[in-house]
């Protein structure tokens, strides 16, 4: 699922917002062109997905193929069946404000070559084709059913850029070096080959996030020539991850250990889809996820979980209680480190995505605040 925090205003006429140098391929390509007849259109209010069958209502089919709204084309990996929503999806034509804003953010130029990762539809792959040229375009989609759904679509498109299947973690040696790689997947590490096979000056635009939580923002690194790439985020949005850095969640360690209590006079920030908190800290408090348990009461625990040693922590908050009860357990005090990582949220003006930034090299990633000199 693709989404975007909010959506820009729609100029008269047009159903949402295209660059005007883009807007000659929107034009050509209609979304509709890319979907299977059974889609389940998403709704941004509920978070649901209902499905919508060509072969049934095709005027229905028709309004949500060009509607401003994600829309799921597979659910579980494709081992999904039937009409209803399966359990978790895995492909997707993402909302058109959003394929618009990226392609403006990836700053391509007529003549640049191209890799996409993640062909999913083929549309964005087809745009990125009507505006560059097919020659200059490669898309990599790592499953073959989607893979070859996409390659049929952009046939009938008349637009012919390389499709690959294969995991796109190593790049495509054969068409490099890139002058731009673009991701329609979430990252929460950026593959090395992606630099090396990206011309120095060229850029790298991609949802980039943490295990912390689910959210990614756009990322823009540009490439040096010393095997590195850094740049700002631009805004929150949320995509679907890459299959091969899909969080696992770890299992409750339990037994063999003294589980601590504490207590904390700490405020929980505010921890919604597209909060800042929850992004800055999970570019700090690295290898950790979260959960935030709602209760009957109006209370609410945040659990904390490690991801590299059997560790956990729990914090409830209960409007009234002061201070607040907190349990940990494990060989990673947890807590302490989301204190530590709270406290510097609020030294530094408590920062959201657009004060942050990220420089990748050889050696692993660092986020950064406002510069790159200052490390987070």
């Amino acid at each position: 699922m693709t989404l975007a925090p909010e959506q820009e205003d729609r100029p008269p006429g047009r159903s949402f917002p295209v660059p005007d140098a883009w807007a000659p391929a929107f034009d050509a390509l209609p979304r509709s062109l890319f979907l299977p007849d059974l889609v389940w259109a998403h709704d941004l209010a509920t978070g649901t997905s209902r499905p919508v069958d060509r072969t049934e209502d095709e005027q229905s089919w028709l309004t949500a193929a060009a509607a401003d709204i994600p829309i799921v084309t597979q659910w579980d990996d494709g081992e999904h069946q039937g009409a209803e929503p399966g359990t978790v999806p895995t492909s997707s034509a993402s909302m058109p404000s959003l394929v618009a804003s990226m392609l403006d953010d990836l700053r391509a130029e007529p003549g640049m070559r191209v890799l996409e990762q993640g062909t999913g539809t083929g549309w964005n792959a087809a745009l990125l084709a009507h505006r560059l040229g097919d020659t200059n375009v490669t898309t990599v989609e790592i499953d073959p059913t989607v893979s070859a759904r996409a390659r049929a679509a952009l046939e009938r498109a008349g637009r012919r850029p390389t499709v690959v299947c294969a995991d796109g973690a190593p790049g495509h040696p054969p068409g490099a070096p890139y002058d731009r790689i673009a991701a329609t997947y979430g990252l929460r590490e950026v593959p090395s080959a992606w630099i090396e096979q990206t011309r120095p000056g060229g850029l790298i635009l991609a949802p980039f996030g943490t295990h912390y939580s689910n959210a990614d923002a756009l990322v823009r690194l540009t490439v040096h020539g010393d095997g590195t790439a850094s740049g700002p985020f631009l805004r929150p949005v949320e995509f679907m991850k890459m299959r091969s850095q899909r969080l696992v969640r770890p299992r409750n360690p339990a037994g063999g250990g003294t589980v601590a209590e504490s207590t904390t006079t700490a405020v929980l920030p505010a921890h919604g889809k597209f909060d800042p908190f929850p992004f800055a800290v999970g570019l700090r408090l690295r290898d950790a996820t979260h959960a935030v348990q709602p209760h009957d009461d109006g209370g609410r625990t945040l659990w904390l979980y490690s991801l590299t040693v059997p560790a956990w922590a729990a914090a409830t908050f209960r409007d009234g209680d002061h201070p607040h009860r907190v349990r940990q357990y494990g060989g990673r005090r947890l807590w302490e480190e989301f204190e530590d990582t709270l406290a510097w949220w609020h030294r530094t003006g408590e920062p959201g995505v657009e004060r942050l930034g990220l420089t990748v090299t050889p050696n692993g990633r660092q986020a950064w605040l406002d510069d790159p000199a200052q490390p987070v």
